[in-house]
């Protein structure tokens, strides 16, 4: 992992591999952000002239390298974009940090140190410049020859960045010590899950999965509940059961508790974790099996944002619940038609075995449900219908609560993360009546996501407020890596779980 730390020393004496500066889009022409003040003055004021020579212009995430200064110890700048210059009085937006060290950091994949003199005007924008870093610095190796032997191998790729160093940060200034010390657990956190999400199903079976979160949970003092087959049998986890029924991998239910002594709230967080879907028996067409290993998502992010909470020392009290199980075609498997009875005692028909991940999730939330806690927020790789409409980028949020669903999209929005409100429209529910059990997982095809959701909502306990996130889109990245963003498992939803832990310990989430 990238070690990250700040530093108030000169940047033309900063022994570092290369110098991290930001450049604007100006009405005419690239302009130096803030920051950068004294790498420009070694270049007698032409950094922008020469950067624009070079065909820079300073649109988002545009990356230009360049000789340093005369003088410096560092040998490269590294220009990064940070898109429009800000109206007046204004300055640049976390994000946009965010992204541009991201951006910056993966452009310096091999390098051992890099000093960022970005335009962070106070703790917390220093803070999204080390998260940003630390994010775009991540690279998942485990399976090639460059980390079975030991890096020595250059031609599978480059080790990540070693250290970002951030300037202008005071070390002894509690806000800014705070503020690094928020965005390594975090993005150290989210980095886990997003290795999960990408380590191959045959390696990360439900029960391979519930022993990292066993080992984590030792590790930072959160209490954890790891039920086997036997255990869920005995339970009446019938929906878990069901989905898992097909693989030879059994299934499992993860409970993770950190708990605080200064804490009177507590936050549920239930993941869909199914480590492998191939669909089942409605066997999913060619084409769309390839990337299967990232229907565990929800369960990565909850069990990043509790583990996060815990590092944190977050003043409020987080579960996690992980509903692991592959989901197979076998001569045991669960066939359409079948009935499953659920954890609740509800009898659900099931009409298609790929839309499994509402019937682990709603044992869960039932489960979860039990404990009353203030709220429940579930993460799910849930439809392909949210990703029709909301595209690869954005996750869809519905609520039993109005102002809860708001609040989750400001907290989203806080911290980086794209997500849209989405309604629970109750014209849809009839859909899922069935004249053989008390409700179907499947109904009109038509706001196929929003059917989900209303299914799930069947599931919390009276009185809980409860919300949906349907990070199907954003939750693995097929496309080429962007800002902080790798190819691959994103880790979605793991920042904004955090944010609302934060905003539950401090009263400002209902």
């Amino acid at each position: 992992m990238t070690a990250l730390t700040l530093s108030t020393a000169a940047v033309s004496g900063l022994r570092a591999d290369a110098i991290v500066v930001g450049v604007a889009k100006g009405a005419k022409g690239p302009v130096v952000a803030p920051g950068a003040e004294a790498v420009d003055q070694a270049y007698d004021g032409g950094l922008a002239g020469i950067l624009e020579t070079l065909g820079a212009a300073g649109a988002e995430g545009e990356v230009t390298k360049l000789p340093a200064p005369s003088g410096f110890k560092a040998p490269v700048v590294l220009a990064v974009g940070l898109g429009a210059v800000p109206e007046k009085d204004e300055t640049f937006d976390a994000e946009i940090l965010r992204r541009a060290a991201g951006a910056a950091a993966r452009a310096l994949a091999g390098a051992k140190k890099a000093a960022f003199a970005l335009p962070a005007q106070d703790a917390a924008d220093a803070g999204a410049v080390g998260e940003g870093a630390l994010l775009g610095a991540y690279s998942f190796d485990a399976y090639k020859e460059t980390a079975r032997s030991g890096g020595k191998n250059a031609k599978n790729g480059k080790a990540p960045l070693a250290e970002a160093v951030l300037l202008g940060g005071k070390p002894r200034d509690k806000a800014y010590k705070a503020a690094v010390e928020r965005a390594v657990a975090v993005a150290e956190e989210l980095n886990r899950a997003r290795d999960l999400i990408n380590t191959p199903p045959n390696d990360l079976t439900p029960a391979a999965f519930a022993a990292v979160a066993q080992a984590a949970a030792k590790e930072h003092g959160i209490k954890v509940q790891v039920l086997d087959e036997k255990a869920l049998e005995k339970g009446g986890y019938g929906g878990i059961l069901g989905v898992g029924a097909g693989s030879a991998a059994a299934p499992r239910l993860v409970r993770l508790s950190y708990t605080s002594s200064k804490a009177d709230k507590t936050l549920a967080l239930v993941g869909k974790g199914i480590t492998y879907d191939s669909g089942g028996i409605s066997l999913k067409p060619a084409g769309h099996n390839e990337t299967m290993k990232c229907d565990m998502s929800g369960a990565a992010a909850v069990f990043a944002a509790v583990v996060a909470a815990a590092r944190l020392g977050l003043e409020v009290n987080v579960t996690g619940w992980l509903a692991l199980a592959e989901n197979m075609p076998s001569g045991s498997a669960t066939r359409p038609g079948d009935v499953l009875r659920m954890y609740s005692g509800k009898t659900v028909e099931v009409l298609n075995t790929d839309a499994e991940g509402r019937l682990v999730l709603a044992d869960a939330l039932w489960r979860a449900s039990e404990e009353k806690p203030d709220a429940i927020v579930d993460v799910a790789t849930l439809t392909g219908a949210m990703v029709l409409a909301l595209g690869n980028r954005i996750f869809g949020v519905m609520a039993n609560d109005d102002a809860f669903r708001g609040a989750i999209v400001e907290a989203a929005e806080e911290v980086g993360e794209e997500s849209w409100p989405m309604p629970l429209p109750e014209h849809l529910r009839k859909g899922m009546d069935s004249p053989t059990a008390d409700i179907a997982n499947m109904g009109e095809r038509m706001g196929g996501g929003l059917v989900a959701g209303l299914f799930l909502r069947e599931f919390i306990g009276e009185g809980i407020t409860w919300a949906h996130l349907d990070i199907a889109g954003p939750a693995f990245n097929e496309q080429g890596p962007f800002g902080y963003t790798p190819k691959g498992g994103t880790g979605s939803a793991v920042r904004t779980l955090v944010r609302l832990a934060e905003l539950t310990a401090a009263g400002d989430l209902g």
